[in-house]
This record gives structure tokens, sequence and C-alpha cells, in this order.
């Protein structure tokens, strides 16, 4: 079954004609828009690992470092031949210099497939299941590679706080719970990644409102 792939804008068109709250958001805020990836897959996943927990500009410093550790050469193995004091010295955790090892060691073993034709034929379940088995990478981890790397559009990242707020703010209900907010997904299936989008940006425009409303 080969389908032919619809565009991030073309699928918020098809869920506006669905829905009129995400036609609202469309109005305001437009298509859905993805900027191309820059990382190679594997180098997205370091760069997600190194994030973790860690403000933006300390999480730069220590990528930053690690990239300079490898001359560059975001690979499986430039990461295996690095010593792993050398880990350590860039500013990784015990953790993360784990996950970053542990990750390099399941592509090249082929627990984690990366390559593009292997993808292609995996489905989100089964790359989720494998990123999973890495040290590190949970669930949220690997929705996001496959929402912003892969640019997979049926992805429904249930565990985001950010999604349940801007659900609950967009369609002027409760925040749902993640169990909830699964079964409210499938009125936007195959485009949930899309949905998930401006729940985000329903954040963005709402949340403002909402507070000054809080104050008047």
């Amino acid at each position: 079954m080969h389908h032919v792939p619809v565009s991030h804008a073309a699928a918020s068109a098809i869920l506006a004609e669905r829905d009129p709250v995400i036609a609202g958001l469309v109005e305001k805020v437009g298509p859905m828009r993805l900027r191309r990836p820059v990382d190679s897959h594997f180098a997205a996943l370091v760069r997600s690992i190194v994030y973790q927990q860690l403000a933006g500009k300390a999480a730069a410093a220590i990528h930053g470092r690690l990239i300079a550790a490898l001359d560059g050469q975001v690979t499986p193995s430039a990461v295996l031949a690095l010593p792993a004091e050398r880990l350590r010295a860039a500013g990784l955790s015990g953790n993360k210099a784990a996950s970053v090892v542990d990750l390099a060691t399941k592509v090249q073993d082929g627990t984690v497939i990366l390559d593009p034709r292997g993808l292609a034929r995996e489905s989100d379940e089964e790359v989720t299941v494998r990123l999973s088995t890495v040290r590190g990478i949970g669930v949220w981890t690997a929705h996001m590679f496959l929402m912003f790397q892969l640019r997979r559009l049926d992805v429904w990242p249930t565990g985001d706080l950010g999604v349940r707020r801007g659900y609950g703010l967009a369609w002027g209900v409760p925040m749902p719970s993640p169990r909830q907010l699964a079964d409210l997904g499938d009125a936007f299936r195959p485009y949930r990644s899309v949905a998930a989008w401006y729940c985000w940006r329903a954040v963005e425009v709402y949340a403002g409102a909402a507070e000054s409303a809080l104050t008047t």
C-alpha cells in the first residue's frame, strides 16, 4: 500500500475542514510548517539526549563540546571510539554519557534502525518500541523524533503537557489526561501530528488571553 505523501500544509487544510477549532487556529497562525531537519537521524537523537532536563543555553554548550570532542563526526563509531572520560569532560552526566553510548551500540547492532530504507518499512509504533530500548530514550523522545526528524504525520504525543494544555484551551474543556487525550486524538487520524502542532500553538495563542481574563 503506497500512499502519496501529504504535506503538513495540506493536512492542516484537511483538518480545518473537519474541525472548526483547528480551522480557527489555521486562521490565526497559518498552515503547519516544519523546518527541514539539519541533523542526521543519529545526531538528532544524540542532541535530544543531551538536551533532556537542561536549560537551552547549558545544553547547547555541552552539545557543542561533545561535537568538538567527536571532531564534528556524530556517528555511532565515533561515539564508541571516544573514551568515557572524554564524554564526561564534555559535560555529560554519567547517565547521559551511558545513554549516548547505548544508542550508538544499539544502532551498530541493528536494535535501532536509522537508515532511511529500513525506517521507511517501520511503523511509528515499531520505531517507538525500538528507540525505547535505549537507555534514557522514552516514548516522548521517540514521538518528537517521529514528528520533527522523520516528519511522520500521525503521531499523537499524549504524554506531552503542552499538547494536553493546548487541547484544553482550544476546545474549551478541562485539561485532558493522557488517557483521555488518546481517545480524543482519533478524530484527527491520520494527521494527529498536525493536530498536536496546533495544540502547541493554542498554548501560545490562548494562554495570554486566558491570563489577562483572570486578572481583569
